[in-house]
């Protein structure tokens, strides 16, 4: 039987967490997971920017609304919470609304950590976070998630979403300038390796995948080498 990594969920041989490291970019960030990523993605891009995010929590479920501890994080007056989600209406980290709301608070960010499709349905449910401050990006951004197909150009990954807002909000100010962003590209970078590797070793190998969307793999992925690309 294979000895599992409790905190990253993969077997101890091929375990994450070595590619982790903490960064202090005094934002606390909340992942609201639903139970079907945290089923069947056990280490998917939430958990593992959780690895690198201190004071980061991971919440699991549909409905939210009478979460408790949500419920009271979102009460709690030193943290000005805001919604990471795309929309005509979402602030940026350049917005004059956000410096001011942040005078004398920490900012609170909420991640859905779903499909595009469950996170429609949880955010209709779970009206305490919908009706949240929306936030999101200035800057253009595209998935390097080649294992993985998005709906639309720009919808990036929950760790790419991390990293790409505490950059932001480094340009504004907003958080420290010595903390480094980068752990959260080294792991997810090697969790891209990993699966194209394993997906690679499936296809040589001619067995059928776990999926059924998995027949229509039968050619060899090339796998980054993102040190060169860096």
């Amino acid at each position: 039987m294979r000895e599992i990594c409790y905190k990253c969920f993969r077997p101890k041989a091929s375990c994450y967490c070595k590619y982790t490291a903490p960064v202090n970019c005094n934002v606390k960030f909340v992942f609201l997971m639903h139970p079907k990523e945290a089923k069947r993605q056990r280490t998917g891009t939430g958990r593992l920017a959780s690895l690198c995010l201190p004071d980061s929590e991971i919440i699991t479920g549909i409905d939210f609304t009478k979460n408790e501890r949500l419920c009271a994080l979102l009460k709690d007056p030193q943290y000005y919470p805001v919604l990471l989600y795309p929309g005509e209406d979402a602030h940026t980290a350049s917005s004059p609304i956000l410096k001011q709301n942040l005078s004398d608070r920490k900012l609170l960010v909420i991640i859905i950590d779903s499909t595009w499709f469950c996170s429609k349905k949880m955010l209709r449910y779970s009206t305490n976070v919908s009706s949240l401050p929306k936030f999101s990006f200035y800057g253009k951004y595209k998935s390097i998630f080649t294992f993985k197909h998005e709906p639309s150009e720009y919808c990036i990954s929950t760790i790419e979403s991390c990293y790409y807002l505490i950059k932001e909000l480094q340009e504004n100010a907003l958080a420290p300038a010595e903390a480094d962003p980068e752990p959260l590209l080294i792991v997810f970078k090697r969790m891209i390796q990993f699966q194209l590797e394993k997906e690679n070793e499936r296809i040589e190998s001619g067995l059928p995948g776990t999926h059924a969307y998995d027949m229509y793999y039968t050619k060899k992925k090339e796998i980054p080498d993102f040190i060169k690309e860096s």
